[in-house]
């Protein structure tokens, strides 16, 4: 199988998962209704974002539209380079990471330009349908993206010799987020881990493409 039809298979891949699983939570779930799946420490939450992953959001509609531009390059810009990096042969474990990257990005990209358009409003109180006959919830870039999964590993209270947190009760793993979101955090992890090892190979791979004869040379 070639490094072109590999990446291609993970992006479209997460992609579906990501957008089935997200489908399903906004038409079967009210906002910010919770079912736990193991005890209390994992549980599917149903919440919604404007902004960036695990509920991070830049204010107002311009911070929404800058937000979305801003994932349109990065979209174009990592397709161009895994592009540039299948000619190169690089390491496969870079290309699958950066097309993890991708399609995180592609998949709540999709979230911001479309949700706002092919579904009405999710309230505590009703649950979204699709392609509503009044239309949807926002126009185009404007839609909010679903976030699901909620992992309260710890619960407690702060101890009150901590200055302004004392007393307060806090949770650990706190943010809510999807597929899209995981996907893109995973493959930093691991590009963090196997940098070395993955840009070694890129390096030498250059170095035998410089090394070797151009078709001028060979005549």
């Amino acid at each position: 199988m070639s490094s072109t039809l590999k990446s291609i298979l993970i992006i479209i891949g997460i992609l579906i998962i990501d957008q089935v699983l997200k489908i399903f939570v906004k038409t079967n779930m009210s906002l910010y209704e919770q079912n736990p799946v193991f005890g209390n420490w994992f549980i599917i939450h149903f919440v919604e974002n404007r902004g960036m992953a695990f509920g991070m959001n830049l204010p107002g509609d311009y911070g929404k539209i800058i937000l979305s531009m801003f994932r349109l390059v990065a979209i174009v810009a990592i397709a161009f380079y895994i592009r540039h990096l299948i000619k190169l042969d690089a390491h496969p474990g870079l290309l699958i990471t950066l097309s993890m990257i991708m399609a995180g990005a592609i998949g709540n990209m999709i979230d911001s330009a479309f949700y706002g358009l092919i579904f009405n409003e999710s309230t505590p109180y009703q649950v979204a349908t699709m392609f509503p006959e009044g239309g949807g919830y926002d126009t185009f870039m404007h839609g909010r993206v679903v976030d699901m999964f909620y992992f309260p590993l710890i619960s407690g209270v702060y101890p009150d010799w901590i200055p302004r947190l004392g007393g307060q009760s806090f949770v650990f793993f706190r943010p809510v987020f999807n597929i899209a979101d995981a996907s893109i955090s995973v493959a930093v992890v691991i590009l963090l881990i196997y940098q070395r090892k993955f840009f070694k190979h890129l390096d030498d791979k250059k170095e035998e493409l410089a090394g070797s004869p151009t078709e001028a040379e060979l005549e």
